[in-house]
């Protein structure tokens, strides 16, 4: 066995010995999306090295069979580990063409039964075209949100380190293959990218899962279970950077707090689960109806408070009257009820020294707006209506 075909044989058991290092560590019901489709994938990978070795290639019938089906696994697990960078980062344009890549290269590698060299550059062009979709994956810039995980640099650039030398090897051999070189280095540099590629592929992707599940139990620390809105000292972290903003801009920045009306009585009269959800409703329409780049959180038991950047005069009024329409079309459909709120809003002022400010005379407002008959929303003196 020459050292080339060595590699290639190894190939199989390393990505074996990676999924069951993945399933051990990971588990199953416990992964999140991204881990299992990580699993899948090297699972996939390990059963197309398997049956896609250089030893069956060129042979007929049967063992020809064999191959196409470990080329089109190959491809399924390229396809599989996209599909979780894809849940780990940011979705990306052409899931249609990874799900489609398998079956295409597992018909067309079979159909090409007598010309090996046709197939061998099929399987170069369209496993190569994945390994770029997988490499542009890993560049191109996530969603700005806690959920994509943390650190994520480190392990892009193992990934890329990974897909990189692998896609030149692949690239090199299909242009050895269409100049019709017989040369034996296309072959030997691209088992010495599997054997890289294998190496960094499992570290990426513990660290990848990783990241995922610190980021979430980050998040969990920072949410409000029972609404899911940011919970109250989260919110007054957050607003020192949406004021910080607001001042270096000179933009306008406004505070709404809002509260439901007769929440007590609605304790006291119906299960605590009710009230319960009588608030997650709340808080769900309020989430619904804000803007994008406002922030929403819980400040006490049935007080809500959302930031509005960039806020006109006429923004809190307009936040409003949505949530109050949203809430009277889902609170009779879901609870059987009619939910109303109180809210009052306040503007940063050139004199505050943090929300605590902001927020003192959005509550003054709240409680004219209690007093003045509920279902309404007031302003801090001296701001219009």
């Amino acid at each position: 066995m020459s050292f080339t075909e060595a590699l290639f044989a190894l190939m199989p058991m390393q990505a074996l010995a990676a999924a069951l290092v993945l399933v051990t560590l990971i588990g199953w019901r416990g992964a999140n999306a991204g881990g299992r489709w990580a699993q899948v994938g090297m699972v996939a990978v390990a059963l197309g090295l398997a049956l896609a070795s250089p030893a069956l290639s060129g042979h007929p019938t049967a063992l020809h069979g064999l191959h196409s089906a470990g080329v089109a696994a190959l491809s399924v697990g390229l396809s599989a580990l996209w599909w979780a960078l894809g849940l780990w980062l940011t979705p990306r344009p052409g899931r249609w063409a990874m799900a489609a890549a398998p079956l295409l290269l597992g018909i067309g590698h079979a159909l090409l039964q007598g010309d090996q060299e046709g197939a061998q550059t099929l399987i170069d062009l369209i496993l190569g075209a994945q390994l770029a979709w997988l490499g542009v994956a890993l560049t191109l810039p996530s969603r700005n949100t806690l959920l994509q995980g943390l650190n994520s640099r480190r392990w892009r650039l193992l990934g890329l380190a990974a897909v990189l030398p692998l896609l030149a090897a692949m690239l090199c051999r299909a242009i050895s293959t269409q100049l019709g070189e017989a040369a034996a280095w296309p072959q030997l540099l691209l088992g010495l990218a599997g054997q890289l590629a294998l190496l960094l592929t499992l570290p990426m992707l513990l660290l990848a899962w990783r990241g995922q599940i610190e980021a979430e139990l980050a998040s969990l620390t920072h949410t409000d279970s029972l609404t899911g809105l940011t919970d109250g000292d989260a919110f007054v972290r957050r607003s020192v950077e949406l004021i910080s903003m607001a001042r270096r801009y000179d933009e306008p920045l406004a505070l709404v707090v809002l509260n439901l009306d007769d929440f007590e009585t609605l304790q006291a009269e119906r299960e605590l689960d009710f009230a319960g959800h009588a608030l997650a409703l709340f808080a769900s329409c309020v989430q619904a109806q804000m803007r994008l780049g406002d922030l929403a959180g819980r400040l006490a038991d049935d007080c809500f408070g959302v930031l509005m950047a960039r806020s006109l005069p006429e923004g809190p009024q307009a936040l409003d009257q949505r949530l109050r329409a949203a809430l009277a079309e889902r609170a009779p459909a879901e609870l059987g009820v009619k939910l109303s709120f109180s809210a009052g809003w306040a503007r940063l002022r050139p004199g505050d020294r943090g929300l605590a400010d902001m927020q003192r005379r959005a509550e003054t407002a709240l409680y004219e707006a209690q007093r003045a008959g509920r279902g309404q929303l007031r302003a801090e003196p001296g701001v219009a209506d």
